[in-house]
């Protein structure tokens, strides 16, 4: 396979040239001085520089190349289609508004490389629904708006009288819908600041109407007959990855090898292939699903990059791909054979099991499939309600949904409150008290919700409680289940994912030196926001044992869109994304973010939860 990325100067030098064109051309239409200014011979052969017509036309080119710049960089298709429409229509303009040989010549030698190279703008589009029109329309405007404002003030010397602040407003708002404003000029000028307006209001309205009417362009998801095969291949070496069970996501999508035997499953966000975990099924044939992966990715034009897979998964990552890994942190696991409540080590937790179960609480642990479906429905709508955020978090290491007829060898552990807490050495009350308000889903205070690990092992998916429930519930639900895993035939369960967690460990030690010390220091700094610090020393707790996990990319000038895209994809971020809104309402998702506790009581964080990656 050759490595990556492949060498692509030619379609980014072409992007680059439309974007310094973009700019060129939006300042000659904007900025009289401009036109005038030492460089005015470059704006002279750019397409519409002068006259009230050739400056709205100026702005409107400048506009449609700047969103055309980034699409031939990633050899788009239709940019290339739109570019090259585009060009042809410059010159012309040159022609009929300001007859300009030289820049007639300009825009079709910038046209030549285009069609010369009409091969490497191969890329397919991406995943997009009926967002992609709302997110123009609301961008477009947005801009329009404030490119108006800089047109109407930019010709304060023509300008009559001193128009306030929002008056100009008024002007470009009735400017764009082609309606005189407050605003009057001198000469030409009103003339020029009227069409410019006018071309920006008409561009904003084309574009939306041309995103919203043409195809959608079907985001990834799991189809029945890509489960039944992820599941075939899971039951046969689902024991290899704890991550493995969370490929059945069903807002993901799947590539197979083509023997069929392995496969890696993926989300598109923000122009990132975003896969998650190992690839799933034999070892021997990961790289044959990796290439059609990368593929894929080449063939769409997208970043490739892989959250939270192993030390083995990364190595054939990077070994067939060429790409880079990012330690990210660790996951915690612990060995049931192994696990007990005993030694001075667990001695918090178990002075915090001890004290909740004398608050009044019991739990109970089991196979999904053996839990009624009434209860399964209470669970399901506890579990909404206890999210604590309208957003529902969770890609790489979460499943999406709870009690799926799919998913029977989950394991879900609930916590019960079946006698009030009464504070020790207070006498019953001497007179009954009014009967308190029904709790709205009865004795139900926390869940736990584990998917398969293989055979013989459960993965943390969720933790909720009810915030009314007393701190250290969600301790009692892990030791119980650890209790009663035996029983359940599991050997190993994966508890959360602590990010960095190897920073914090080593930067807390005698001998640290500066680098890490800062690095951990940064780190607890940011745990104010995000639960990396409380999260991992939650997890240290139960003397888990940790398998670290990597991130693999491209390059390092990748990383912040990577970022930001797993960002989107674990719902840190709310973006409203593309094509997704039909998935969600197909198939509705109940998981979020675990809640993590301390024994000082909840973990601080923004809305309360946490999820499994960490970001």
């Amino acid at each position: 396979m050759a490595p990556w990325p492949a060498p692509r100067t030619v379609p980014s030098l072409i992007g680059t040239a439309c974007t310094f064109i973009a700019l060129v051309n939006l300042a000659s239409g904007i900025f009289p001085r401009f036109r005038h200014s030492r460089i005015h011979a470059i704006a002279e052969v750019l397409p519409g520089a002068l006259g009230p017509f050739a400056a709205a036309l100026a702005v409107s080119v400048g506009v449609l190349l700047l969103f055309l710049a980034h699409g031939l960089k990633r050899r788009k298709r239709r940019a290339w289609r739109a570019a090259v429409v585009l060009l042809p229509a410059g010159a012309v303009a040159q022609l009929l508004y300001r007859h300009s040989l030289l820049g007639t010549l300009l825009s079709l030698l910038l046209l030549a490389p285009l069609i010369a190279h009409r091969a490497q703008f191969a890329a397919l589009p991406d995943p997009r629904g009926r967002w992609t029109a709302v997110t123009n329309f609301l961008l477009m405007s947005a801009g329009s708006v404030g490119l108006g404002l800089i047109v109407v003030s930019a010709h304060p010397h023509r300008t009559v009288g001193s128009p306030t602040f929002p008056e100009r407003l008024e002007h470009v708002l009735f400017g764009l819908f082609g309606v005189e404003g407050p605003v009057a000029y001198r000469g030409p000028t009103d003339n020029i600041v009227a069409y410019t307006l006018g071309s920006l209001g008409l561009l904003t309205a084309l574009t939306t109407i041309y995103l919203a009417l043409r195809p959608e362009q079907p985001t990834a998801r799991l189809t029945g007959d890509d489960e039944r095969r992820l599941r075939e291949l899971l039951a046969k070496h689902g024991g290899r990855d704890s991550l493995g069970h969370f490929a059945l996501r069903r807002d993901k999508g799947v590539v197979f090898s083509g023997s069929g035997k392995a496969a890696v499953c993926y989300r598109v966000v923000s122009a990132v292939m975003l896969a998650s975990g190992d690839p799933i099924g034999d070892v021997e044939a990961w790289p044959g699903a990796i290439e059609r992966f990368m593929e894929m990715a080449e063939a769409h034009s997208w970043i490739p990059a892989v959250m939270g897979c192993s030390e083995t998964g990364g190595e054939v990552w990077t070994r067939e791909t060429g790409l880079d890994a990012l330690e990210l942190g660790d996951e915690a696991v612990v060995e049931v054979a192994d696990f007990s409540l005993g030694g001075r080590a667990m001695r918090n937790v178990r002075q915090m099991v001890k004290r909740v179960e004398r608050a009044g609480y019991e739990t109970r642990v089991r196979r999904v499939r053996d839990v009624p479906e009434a209860e399964l429905e209470q669970i399901r709508r506890a579990s909404a309600a206890w999210r604590g955020s309208g957003t529902e978090r969770g890609f790489s290491m979460a499943l999406g949904r709870i009690g799926d007829p799919g998913d029977g060898d989950a394991v879900i552990a609930t916590a019960h409150r079946i006698t009030p807490a009464t504070p020790a050495g207070s006498a019953a009350p001497a007179t009954p008290s009014a009967p308190a308000a029904p709790e709205p889903y009865g004795d139900l205070k926390g869940i736990l919700h584990f998917v398969p690990w293989g055979d013989d092992g459960i993965s943390l998916d969720l933790m909720r409680r009810d915030r009314t429930a007393d701190p250290g519930l969600n301790e009692l639900l892990i030791v119980a289940t650890l209790q009663a895993a035996e029983g359940l035939r599991v050997r190993r369960a994966s508890l959360n994912f602590a990010m960095f967690r190897s920073v914090l460990a080593r930067g807390e030690r005698l001998g640290a030196g500066p680098v890490l010390r800062s690095w951990r220091g940064t780190l607890v700094f940011l745990s104010r926001w995000f639960q990396i610090e409380s999260l991992y020393r939650f997890n240290a707790k139960f003397q888990p044992r940790w398998e670290p996990r990597f991130l693999v990319f491209p390059t390092s000038r990748d990383l912040p869109r990577i970022g930001f895209a797993a960002m989107q994809a674990e719902g840190f971020l709310t973006l409203p994304p593309r094509g997704f809104a039909r998935v969600a309402e197909a198939e509705p998702c109940v998981h979020g973010p675990r809640r993590a506790e301390d024994g000082a009581g909840t973990v601080p964080a923004p809305d309360g939860h946490t999820g499994r990656p960490g970001t």
